[in-house]
């Protein structure tokens, strides 16, 4: 029999994971320097090079220092395709690894969220934890803040390619925008980024670090929660392990799962909290039966187009010489600027793929370079990426455990184009895609589509293209939906539906997806969730 050990300390709080949301909580809850919160997280530090470098995401993919190297099942939408799906192993979670990009949404998701009976939850009540956050280096607004934790910061490079891409959009309708974060992002932009004089700013970075200094917060690294310790419906602690060593750690008030939209329902399943059969398949007594759990998984599917361009300046003809390395390079060692300190995306469009429509249903990132799929060397030649993504999909998925081996990942399966809308919205969107590039403004540079290419031209065609090169951008949420019907796991106190002493707090509690990129929603959620927990305990 294994020994397990009493972990030493006594806990108010267990947060189970220091990603996007984890971090947050660990802040806010310590400033009460009474109240003592342990913080597990089963990655490593972010003392790590590539983590701060802003183009490290290339190095940070795929590397399992700081991924945990999942993958989806085949998908049929995909054409049998799996997809390698990353999550950060790391302090700062996803934060550590992601595209920086600092994207609230639409006014209109939350709005939806509140009409899905989730009171408290609509723009008007979720703008000022937006704002308790940020940084924002246009200081105070009617929509920004200064100070806060969260910086944002514009970035600090330019691309006359992208800047000719933003007039050609013009042409069809999308307009210039000043700001994506003002509750409607209808229209073309920089985007703002999550950076710091052009560094990473994590999670880990904006809210833990200092977290750390207070001695009533403990952190531990590479502890592997094995399961939740339950005393009838209410949660008493966690099971982990750390160093070859078994050890259970208890919570006076609550455990807070903040895993992550993949990772929180695993630990429910494993605890013996979800649905009865998933359960026991794998041989697990229930302990609370939660129909909601790893379902209603859903995500952003982006499908990448590239064109070839001439007389223009991008990424892959500056990296594809020694002496192009070698200024950006220096530029980056002596300004903090350059491609090195590049997000993924620099440039996107917000628009619609049907007029009709009340609001922006299609996102672009447009990148000033082009690859055969992210980590494969740049192409040779001058070219830049158009990936288009529908915002709102209507392919649903689910996330469950295969094993009670909480080493091994659950079944990924995300279900991509199973939803007639979704393939409709997906061939519209590549024909959009098209028509931006004929622009006039974009003449001078002679756009010569690559990717898909040209002799895809029916719908047919289309379609089943889009399922050899479309691909993730990594916003999984919803597996522990917020909610009042009969799959809802939490309330919208974040507590679990029918026990005590837990909640979930990350993007996995998101009923609906939301329009946009999804870590600064996370954050929201989980100031909202720190302040929700405060008010409790007092």
């Amino acid at each position: 029999m294994t020994e397990i050990s009493r972990l030493d300390g006594d806990y108010d709080y267990i947060i189970v994971g220091a990603g996007t949301a984890g971090c947050v909580l660990a802040n806010r809850l310590t400033e009460n320097p009474k109240t003592r919160v342990l913080l597990l997280e089963a990655g490593k530090s972010d003392n790590y090079h590539w983590v701060h470098v802003p183009v490290g995401y290339l190095y940070c993919i795929g590397n399992p220092r700081t991924d945990w190297m999942m993958k989806t099942a085949a998908e049929p939408g995909l054409n049998g395709r799996s997809l390698v799906y990353p999550r950060g192993k790391v302090l700062g979670g996803c934060t550590s690894v992601n595209g920086m990009i600092y994207m609230r949404g639409q006014a209109a998701d939350y709005d939806h969220w509140r009409q899905l009976g989730n009171t408290g939850w609509g723009w008007d009540d979720v703008l000022p934890y937006f704002l308790k956050s940020e940084d924002h280096h246009g200081g105070d607004t009617d929509l920004h803040r200064q100070g806060g934790n969260w910086k944002v910061s514009k970035q600090r490079l330019k691309w006359d390619i992208l800047k000719a891409v933003q007039e050609g959009a013009k042409e069809f309708g999308i307009m210039p925008r000043a700001d994506f974060n003002d509750g409607d992002n209808a229209g073309s932009g920089f985007f703002e980024v999550n950076q710091d004089k052009g560094r990473r700013w994590s999670t880990a970075r904006g809210f833990l670090r200092p977290a750390m200094k207070r001695p009533n917060l403990r952190v531990i690294t590479e502890a592997h929660s094995d399961r939740l310790i339950l005393e009838g419906k209410t949660a008493r602690g966690i099971r982990f392990r750390h160093k070859g060593k078994d050890f259970e750690a208890f919570a006076n008030a609550e455990v807070l799962l903040c895993a992550g939209a993949i990772n929180s329902p695993k630990l429910l399943e494993l605890s013996g909290i979800g649905r009865a059969d998933v359960l026991a398949d794998q041989g697990i007594d229930v302990q609370h039966e939660s129909n909601g759990v790893g379902e209603n998984l859903q995500d952003h599917l982006q499908i990448r187009t590239v064109y070839k361009v001439t007389g223009a300046k991008t990424l892959n003809t500056m990296v594809n010489s020694l002496s192009g390395k070698a200024r950006i390079a220096l530029e980056y060692g002596l300004n903090r600027s350059g491609p090195l300190s590049m997000a993924p995306s620099q440039f996107g469009m917000f628009t619609k793929s049907d007029p009709s429509l009340a609001t922006p249903d299609l996102e672009y990132h447009v990148q000033p370079l082009s690859t055969d799929r992210l980590g494969d060397p740049l192409h040779s030649y001058p070219a830049i990426t158009i990936s288009v993504c529908n915002l709102r999909p209507e392919s649903i998925g689910s996330c469950h455990i295969t094993t009670s081996d909480s080493d091994t990942q659950p079944d990924i399966r995300l279900n991509y184009l199973s939803a007639d809308n979704d393939k409709r919205i997906a061939v519209k969107s590549l024909k959009q895609a098209r028509e931006i590039m004929t622009a006039q403004a974009l003449h001078r540079y002679a756009p010569e589509e690559v990717l898909p290419g040209p002799g895809y031209a029916t719908d047919a065609e289309l379609l089943a293209k889009a399922g050899d090169i479309a691909t993730t951008i990594f916003h999984p949420v919803g597996t522990c939906k917020m909610g009042q019907d009969t799959n809802a796991v939490v309330g919208t106190d974040l507590r679990v539906h029918g026990m005590q002493g837990l909640r979930v707090i990350d993007a996995s509690v998101m009923p609906r997806i939301v329009s946009g990129n999804t870590a600064s929603p996370t954050v929201m959620i989980a100031e909202k969730a720190a302040d929700m927990i405060l008010r409790s305990a007092n």
